[in-house]
């Protein structure tokens, strides 16, 4: 019997592997669409996005104790992430039809964020296989994994959320 809950992990494990690249092209759908901007969904995007950023910033410092450099990389990313954000929304297709505000993300943005996030996924994977069948005795293969390049990426990715809804806010408030 130990052998069926094995199993199913592993055919849940493969489904999510399998699905990633779907997942990405869906998430690029949903990125480039033209959207109404509401005062209400905007604070609670940035309020959330900040309480992401901040636990995400106090995990990258704990981790920083196990993996080296593990929260310079995430500070850099999020640094690259702001000024990702601000070229996006440089580069976002603002429309005011009375009475209310519409924007459209710039494509090649979105499509940047999520061909980073797909590449370091496969990286990610790749790397912790080899780490873990080349790491020593006396070495961890977590801290050889590139754990440190992950957080980068995902501190890049919520950085430009962080900073891009802080711009819808700040849109709107400046349109009204």
């Amino acid at each position: 019997m130990p052998l069926v809950p094995f199993l199913v992990g592993i055919v849940v494990l493969l489904l999510v592997v399998l699905s990633t690249p779907l997942l990405l092209v869906v998430r690029y759908r949903a990125g480039v669409m033209r959207r109404r901007a509401r005062v209400g969904t905007a604070i609670v995007n940035l309020v959330s996005l900040l309480i992401s950023a901040a636990l995400f910033i106090w995990i990258a410092a704990l981790t920083n104790f196990w993996v080296k450099n593990a929260f310079i990389f995430s500070l850099l990313g999020f640094l690259a992430g702001f000024l990702l954000a601000l070229a996006g929304l440089f580069v976002t297709r603002w429309e005011r039809i009375p009475p209310h505000l519409y924007y459209t993300p710039n494509r090649w943005l979105v499509l940047l964020l999520s061909l980073a996030v797909g590449a370091r996924l496969v990286y990610g994977l790749w790397r912790v296989w080899h780490a873990w069948h080349l790491a020593g005795p006396d070495s961890s293969w977590l801290a050889s994994a590139g754990v440190p390049g992950s957080m980068a990426v995902g501190a890049i990715v919520l950085g430009y959320y962080v900073i891009y809804s802080a711009g819808i806010c700040w849109r709107l408030r400046s349109t009204r």
